[in-house]
């Protein structure tokens, strides 16, 4: 799986909050009732909410990964528009492109 770079040094000059982090976030998804798949999605609207390049592409990895369908993840981005924005979505749309096409 893809890390990028500035994730992969903070996790060796900070291993112990790294895996406090990871428990966080397994914690997390283990408390409801939403599948991966979903979780995934709901991230996905999250990270073009703050407008995160990295997170877009990162949830749309994981999108994909836990059964998504390019469909299903562009339905997702089309959704942020009336919440974040038409330039949020757009630029979302762009980074969730980037992905579809590295993994052709």
């Amino acid at each position: 799986m893809y890390l990028p770079k500035p994730f992969e040094s903070f996790s060796k000059q900070f291993p112990d909050i790294m895996k406090q982090y990871q428990q966080l976030a397994k914690s997390c998804r283990d408390t409801g009732p939403l599948d991966e798949k979903s979780q995934e999605l709901v991230k996905l609207g999250i990270a073009i909410g703050v407008n995160s390049k990295g997170g877009v592409r990162s949830a749309v990895r994981k999108a994909l990964s836990a059964g998504a369908t390019q469909e299903e993840i562009q339905h997702a981005v089309l959704l942020s528009t009336t919440t974040t924005g038409f330039p949020n979505m757009i630029a979302a749309m762009e980074w969730t492109k980037d992905v579809f096409d590295k993994q052709s």
